[in-house]
Order: structure tokens, then sequence, then C-alpha cells
């Protein structure tokens, strides 16, 4: 077996590179308008009923029309993924296994078309798009790899007289809801950790990009996944959202997505339905409110270009993403003209265009979201740069920076989702740390500064998941950068890291009397 290694980015400074781009962005054009079916038990299953995915830089382009699930459906993919458990938790660990390392393979070789089609229908600049792609990959090859360590579970003691075994058991059918903002890395990653640990997948993608997950689907079937062990099945969540976390065959669900629709699933999946013989496990991802430290011993270029990319990168639609600076009363008045004069040279336009930095948000609800948060900014504080938004033909939002903010005032505290960051300052490095940790998110963090004291304080102090220093707080690398954060972020279940796998299985002890 070759040792993992992350896949590599794109350098797309090489004229081929930017050729073969250009060549896949024509090959997902030509694709467009198509119809797309369900699949449940292999079976595809076109619905009168459908969602349009369109492309967020220009929303007259149609991606595709994807069928829609009803709970009639939902149930019969629900008995598909039963009756497939059945054979599919007895299959060998290391074939599982070399499934995902097949998908991987041939998502390598068709890496540009899954990215161009991130870039249509996600709204993804290339490089982001190009990450996306890369991290899909590794999830699959790292979560491989971590199935055959954990196949014969774990070492345990004997005693003389007597053999003791521990090992892991798959749990059953799961549900994945996965998001639209790492349309294909979340997505594949939530849906092979239960696949490789031999659970059956009820897949419910976003409904803003349903056509990348659908193609994720053909590359499953073309690595040799069984029927029925991946069920397909878009649609409302108010259609069938409810009835797959609270269906009583269930026992695992995967969630991804914002903080209230995660809260209502632990409520829903912790009632018990009549019939219901388990507990169901949810693994919940659920956002973030993302601060970076500035201490008067920073270096300011470092800093600067840390926020910049950390904030505006993919439009700040990472849960990751820098929304939050709490600088030191010493650095804040140059950091801030630094941070306005980076921010004035990004581009902003249609994500299929090279040259563009950023692209659109997602939707008109994301749009008419961050409007609102825009007029709140102006209220709290001072606008630095940005503020305008071009929505005539796409969702664009320009980067936006407000100062002078409080570090409880809503554009510190409330989760925005789009490219504004806002900026507050702090007396010393002691209070930028409280203010940092005074919101109810703890998934990343980053600390900019020289000093090893200061530092090795925040490793201890500053509450979050995943703690950067030096450098931005977005970008998390699959088996480098476990992922995951605490407090209302979510269940801290790491993805890409060595604990993930062992959430969608049972520990159980077989001793055995000699």
């Amino acid at each position: 077996m070759i040792p993992y290694q992350h896949e590599p980015f794109t350098d797309f400074s090489k004229a081929e590179n930017r050729e073969a781009y250009e060549k896949a962005l024509k090959k997902v054009e030509d694709d467009l308008g198509r119809e797309y079916p369900l699949i449940i038990n292999g079976e595809r299953i076109f619905t009168d009923d459908k969602v349009r995915s369109f492309n967020p830089s220009n929303r007259d382009e149609t991606i595709g029309y994807v069928s829609k699930a009803n709970k009639e459906l939902a149930a019969k993919a629900v008995d598909a993924a039963k009756e497939a458990f059945k054979t599919w938790r007895n299959v060998a660990p290391e074939v599982r296994a070399d499934i995902l390392f097949r998908a991987a393979a041939i998502t390598r070789r068709r890496k540009h078309e899954f990215s161009a089609l991130l870039t249509k229908e996600g709204g993804k600049p290339w490089k982001e798009a190009d990450a996306d792609t890369a991290e899909a990959i590794d999830f699959m090859e790292y979560y491989g790899r971590q199935m055959l360590k954990l196949k014969d579970g774990k070492p345990v003691n004997s005693r003389p007289g007597e053999y003791n075994q521990y090992d892991y058991l798959p749990i059953g059918v799961s549900v994945v809801i996965s998001p639209w903002n790492f349309a294909y890395a979340i997505m594949a990653g939530t849906t092979v950790a239960p696949v490789v640990t031999g659970n059956t997948v009820l897949l419910k993608p976003s409904s803003n990009t349903p056509v990348i997950s659908y193609k994720f689907m053909e590359v499953l079937e073309e690595a040799g996944l069984p029927k029925g062990v991946v069920n397909w099945i878009p649609g409302d969540s108010s259609d069938i959202g409810d009835y797959l976390v609270e269906n009583k065959d269930v026992g695992l669900i995967s969630f991804t997505g914002s903080k209230n629709v995660g809260t209502s699933i632990m409520q829903k999946a912790s009632q018990i339905q009549e019939g219901q013989n388990h507990l169901k496990r949810v693994i919940a991802e659920m956002g973030g409110k993302d601060t970076i430290v500035v201490d008067s011993e920073a270096d300011l270029d470092v800093a600067t270009d840390a926020i910049v990319y950390s904030a505006f990168g993919f439009s700040g639609q990472k849960c990751s993403a820098c929304s939050r600076v709490i600088a030191v009363d010493d650095v804040y008045d140059d950091l801030i003209e630094r941070l306005k004069t980076a921010t004035e040279k990004l581009t902003v336009g249609d994500s299929a265009e090279y040259d563009n930095f950023m692209g659109p948000v997602i939707d008109e609800k994301a749009l008419n979201k961050i409007k609102d948060y825009l007029k709140v900014g102006e209220k709290e504080g001072r606008l630095v740069v940005g503020g305008k938004v071009d929505d005539e033909i796409g969702n664009f939002v320009y980067p936006t920076i407000f100062a002078d903010l409080k570090y409880d005032d809503r554009v510190m505290q409330e989760e925005i989702f789009g490219p504004v960051v806002g900026i507050t300052k702090a007396k010393d490095f002691d209070q930028a740390i409280e203010y940092a940790n005074a919101t109810e998110y703890g998934l990343t963090g980053a600390v900019i500064s020289n000093n090893r004291f200061k530092l090795e304080q925040a490793r201890r102090d500053f509450m979050v998941g995943n703690l950067y220093f030096n450098r931005g707080c977005t970008g998390a690398v699959v088996g480098y950068q476990p992922f995951g954060g605490f407090k209302m972020s979510g269940t801290d279940s790491k993805a890409g890291g060595p604990d993930y796998l062992v959430l969608h299985m049972q520990g159980r002890t077989v001793s055995e009397h000699l």
C-alpha cells in the first residue's frame, strides 16, 4: 500500500493547465440542461417534481433538472438500504476500501471535469474548485487506508484461560445530508465514511448542487459499488428530511449545515419511534463565527494575507471563514489600512473566468441575507471597503470590511456566510483571547504573533476545534488537520482524522473462556 499523500493542487500558472480547465468547462457546458433521476437500489427513477439547478454567476444558465423524492420514494430507499445492509456489512473491509481507492482514481482522471462543474453549479473560482475536488480524492484515499487499520479492531489484554478481542461493527442504515459549499469534498467524504465501514447510505444532497452529487454516484457505480449501498434521493427537507431523520430504521445521521437545522436534527433523532430498538448516532458540523487574533507583536504582512484569504476565499462561504478580526490596539489602525488596500485589489465576477478571485454567493436567499447584514454593519460600525452588491445577472457581493465594532455586535456574533468581516479592538492579548471566545461557536481560529508565550497561551485558552498560528483559519487538509469544532459548531467529529471512521461503527468485545 502506497502511503497516504495529500492530493496536489493544480498549478494554474502553467498555460497547459489553464487550457485543460477551459476544455473541461466547455465539456460541462455541452452537458447543461439534462434531466437527472433518483437512484434507488440501482434503479433510475424520474419524477414529475424537479428542482432546477442553475449557475449562480448567471442565473439564466440551467445546469440541470433533478428529480425530487417524496416520502413514498424515501421509504423505498430506506427499504433498499436495509436489504443491502444484510450483505454489505459482511463484505471484507479490504474490498470496501478498494472501491474507495478506485473511486479516487476515477475522480483523479476526471479532476478538471468535476472542478469545472463546481465552478458552474457551485460558483467556485478555479483554485477553490480544484481544492474541493482534491479534498474529495483525499477523503476517499484516507478513509480507505484508515479502514485497513481498523479492520481487525484494537488490541486488548487477555488472561490465562481467557481470550479477549475488541472489534468494530457497522451501525446500519445511514442518512447523509450534505452541503452545497463543498459540494464534492464534504458530500463524498460523508458518504464514503459510512460506506467503507460497512453501512448503507441514503444520500440527500443539497438542492443547490445536486448535479455534482449525481456525477459522484456514477463514479461509485463505475468503481463497483453494489446497488442499494448508496441510494441517491434529492428532495425538499420539508418533504423527506424529517421523515429520514425520524425513521425507526435509521441508525446514523451525518449532517453538515446550519446550527438551526443541526440542532433540530439532534432533537428529532433523540426521539424514540415506535418499533425502534436503538439510539441514533448524530454526526453534525454546524458552522462557525471564526476569529483571527492579531497581536501587537504580529507580522502585519502575514496577518493581512491570512485575513483576506480566509475572509474572502469562495466569497466567505465556508464554515471556517474568518468573519471576525480582533486586533490589539497597537496595530489596529495600521492593520485596517493594509486590509483596505489588499481588499480593493480583489476581483469579483463570473467564477468561470480565471482572473476573478471571487465569484458569486450561492443563491437569492444567501444574497438577501447578506444584504440585510450589510445594513446592520453600517449601523453598528464603520464601512472600510465594499458594501456593494451586483445582482443583475448573478449573485455577486463585493468583499466588505466593517471596523470599530464592539465584540458583541451582531456582525461579530451571527454567522453571515458571505464575504463580510468585522473588526474590533482589544486593549491587550488577554482581552483579545477573551473576545475571541465570546461567541457560541468554536470551529476555527488563528493567532498572528511572533511571541511564543502568547501562542502557547492561545493554545491553552482559545477554545476552537482547529487552531492555527501565523496563517489563515481556512484550508484544513485531510490527514493533516482533522476538522471539526466545539460548542454550537457541532459534535467535533474531526473529519479527515484518525477517529472519524470509528464514529460510524459500534465497538464490540468478545471474550472466550478457554
